[in-house]
C-alpha cells in the first residue's frame, strides 16, 4: 500500500489504445506497431509524462469470426518481452506485464519475471491473468480447466513462483575464486510444491530450486484483478495489489471499499477507460467516431470528458484507492493530453507520489523487502559441516 496519502498512476500500453479502432488515429505506420522503436517511444513518453507504472496487456488476437472483415484486428507483441525490452531504456517507471497462470508453466513464469526484475533494476511486477479459453488449453496439450478451478490454478502459480523466488537466499552467490565456488549450495533450497488443482486427472509438482538468483526485490509485487482469487487467498496475502472496476466511475468507490475489506494488506488500484477532448474535438465526438467503426465493449468504468474533469475525478478516486490504471482510447492522442494537462494538475494538487529514479516497485507500494522464507531453516551440508569441524 502507498506510504502516504499520495497515490500513483499506471498506464496500459497495449497496441494503439484500448479502443478497437484506435489504430485509425495512431501516429505511425502499421509496421511500426510491431517494432522495438515504437515500444521504446511509448514507454519513454509514459515515463516522461510522470506515470509511475506501465502495464503491458497480453492475449490472443481477436478471432476472425468476431471481425470477419479484418477491420480492427490488432497486432501485438508478447507482454513480458515488451517489458523486458523497456527495462534497460527506462529509469523510474515500473514495468508490469500481464502473464497467464493457467496454461503457462509456473517455473518459466517465475524465472522470466525474475529476469525482468534484474534488467529493470528492481522495477518489475506481475499482473496475473487466467485464461478460460479452450484454444489456449489445446495449444499446450492440456485439458480445459473448469471455471470454478481457474482461481485456484492462478493461486497455485503465484505460490510456486513466490517459493522459487525464495529458493536462492540473498547471499547464495559467493564467487569465491580461491576455492572455485560460484554459489553456496547450502543456500539453495527445494520448494517441493504440489498443485492443489487436478485437471483431466493430472496435477503438477515443482521440485526447485530456481535456475537464477533471487530477484532484486526479493519478491516481485503481484497484482490480480478482483474476483480472480478467493477470499481466503486474498486475506492470506496471496497478492500485493488488487485491480477493481465498476460499470461507471460513480460506482468505483463501493468496489474500492469492498476490495479493501477483502484484501486489507494489498494496494487497491482502480481501473478506468479514458477518452479526452483533444485536437479541437470533444471526447464524446471522438468516441462516437471510433464507435462508428467498431463499438468499444469494456467492463471497466469509462470517463469521457475534459482534462479538468478527469483531474477532479482522479483526485477523488485517489482519496480511497492507492492507484489508478488508465486505459486510453487512443494512446497517441490521449497520452499527449494526459501528459500536458492532467498529470501536471494532479501534481500541483499534491495527490501524486513523486517519481524516484533507482527506486523499486515494492518501495512505491510501501512494501519492505522480505527475507527468503528458507533462510532461517538452512541446514549445513555434510561438506560444509566437515569444513567447519576442520577449522
Amino acid at each position: 500500500m502507498s506510504t502516504a496519502a499520495q497515490g500513483f498512476l499506471a498506464l496500459e500500453l497495449d497496441g494503439d489504445g484500448a479502443h478497437p479502432a484506435a489504430w485509425r488515429k495512431a501516429r505511425h505506420t502499421p509496421a511500426e506497431l510491431l517494432d522495438g522503436t515504437r515500444v521504446r517511444a511509448t514507454v519513454l513518453a509514459t515515463e516522461s509524462a510522470g506515470f509511475h507504472v506501465a502495464t503491458f496487456a497480453d492475449g490472443p488476437l481477436t478471432p476472425a469470426s468476431s471481425d470477419p472483415g479484418g477491420r480492427d484486428i490488432p497486432g501485438g507483441l508478447n507482454a513480458l518481452q515488451r517489458a523486458a525490452f523497456a527495462g534497460p531504456v527506462t529509469g523510474s517507471i515500473v514495468l508490469v506485464p500481464e502473464v497467464d497462470t493457467v496454461y503457462t508453466e509456473p517455473f518459466h513464469i517465475s524465472t522470466q519475471l525474475a529476469s525482468l526484475d534484474y534488467v529493470s533494476g528492481g522495477r518489475a511486477g506481475w499482473l496475473v491473468a487466467a485464461s478460460d479459453r479452450a484454444a489456449d488449453a489445446a495449444a499446450v496439450g492440456r485439458s480445459v480447466v473448469a471455471s470454478d478451478a481457474v482461481g485456484r490454478e492462478a493461486a497455485d502459480s503465484i505460490e510456486v513462483s513466490r517459493r522459487l523466488w525464495d529458493s536462492w537466499e540473498d547471499d547464495a552467490v559467493v564467487r569465491d575464486v580461491a576455492t572455485g565456488r560460484y554459489i553456496d549450495v547450502d543456500k539453495l533450497h527445494y520448494v517441493d510444491f504440489e498443485s492443489t488443482v487436478e485437471s483431466g486427472g493430472a496435477g503438477y509438482s515443482v521440485k526447485g530450486p530456481s535456475i537464477i538468483p533471487r530477484p532484486l526485490q526479493g519478491q516481485l509485487p503481484v497484482l490480480a484483478p478482483a474476483g480472480l482469487l478467493g477470499a481466503d487467498q486474498l486475506s492470506a496475502g496471496a497478492v500485493d495489489a488488487v485491480l477493481v472496476s465498476a460499470p461507471t466511475p460513480e460506482l468505483l468507490a463501493g468496489e474500492i471499499a469492498e476490495a479493501r475489506a477483502a484484501a486489507p494488506a494489498a494496494a487497491i488500484i482502480a481501473e478506468l477507460d479514458v477518452v479526452l477532448d483533444a485536437r479541437g474535438q470533444s471526447a464524446a465526438g471522438r468516441l462516437a467516431e471510433l464507435d462508428g467503426h467498431t463499438p468499444w465493449q469494456s467492463s471497466r468504468a469509462r470517463f469521457v470528458g475534459t482534462a479538468a474533469e478527469l483531474t477532479g475525478l482522479l483526485a477523488s478516486i485517489l482519496e480511497t484507492a492507492d492507484g489508478v490504471r488508465l486505459h486510453p482510447a487512443v494512446l497517441d492522442v490521449d497520452l499527449e493530453e494526459l501528459a500536458q494537462l492532467v498529470l501536471p494538475a494532479l501534481r500541483r494538487r499534491g495527490v501524486l507520489a513523486p517519481q524516484q529514479t533507482g527506486s523499486t516497485f515494492r518501495h512505491l507500494l510501501g512494501l519492505q523487502r522480505p527475507a527468503s522464507r528458507y533462510a532461517a531453516v538452512s541446514v549445513p551440508s555434510a561438506a560444509s559441516a566437515a569444513s567447519a569441524a576442520e577449522n
